[in-house]
Order: C-alpha cells, then structure tokens, then sequence
C-alpha cells in the first residue's frame, strides 16, 4: 500500500510540476525574416528551399501583423507592404488587402521558426526566423 501511495504520489508531483515551456504570444511577437519558401509542385514532394530575400513580418501584441511583402500570398518580394490582424486561438491571419478574404493564411511555431501556410492546392509555406 506504501509503494502505491509513494508512487501516486511522485506520478502526481511530475505531472504538476511539468507545464509548456513556450508562451505562444510571448514567443510569436517581434521580426520574422523570411529564410525558406516550399512551393510543392503539386504531388506532395515539395521540401524547403533557401531563399534570399528581405521580407520580413512583424506581429505586434495589440493583434496587429504587418509586413513589408506581401502577406496574402506566398512571395519572396518586399516592396508590397501589407498589414492584417492575427488570432492566437485559430493561429490564422487575415488581411483586408488580400483579394480573396474568405481565406486566412494559418501560422504556426515549429521549432523556433515561423510557418506561414497558405491556402492553395499544393503546398504553399513560407519559413522565418526571428531576427527582434
């Protein structure tokens, strides 16, 4: 009976001590560049690929995401400044200057990056790394 009382007794301490170590809103706020872009062709055997590019996101803590390409789709370029709001409930942005608005681009943190996935038939991700 000692063993079995001893034994709930550790298995309740580590499972209370034991929490998530990440803040979800804590770690998404700040500068994401953009390091890798995966543009699968189609058959589901796209990968990541290295890509040079100044892009950058910025999600600010009042809800806000900005960014200084485009947020609505997948790209390399940043000369087409957009901005939108981000939910942490859903993971998903949405952009009134996206064209099709009916459609929210979902985030998520894998690792210390940024997945930006974007709604498309093939697979359309974006990957960044927090540089702020």
């Amino acid at each position: 009976m000692k063993k079995i009382l001893l034994l709930s007794g550790l298995l309740f301490i580590l499972i209370s001590c034991s929490k998530d170590n990440t803040d979800s809103e804590t770690d998404l706020i700040g500068e994401w560049k953009l390091i890798e872009v995966n543009a699968d062709p189609g058959d589901g055997s796209g990968t990541f690929q290295s890509v040079e590019s100044d892009k950058v996101v910025v999600f600010l803590k009042n809800g806000t995401v900005t960014s200084n390409g485009t947020i609505c789709h997948i790209s390399t370029d940043s000369n087409n400044p957009t901005s939108g709001t981000y939910s942490l409930t859903d993971s998903t942005i949405s952009s009134p200057d996206c064209v099709q608005t009916e459609f929210e681009i979902s985030f998520e943190l894998i690792n210390s990056k940024l997945i930006l996935r974007y709604p498309c038939i093939e697979g359309c991700q974006e990957k960044f790394i927090k540089i702020k």
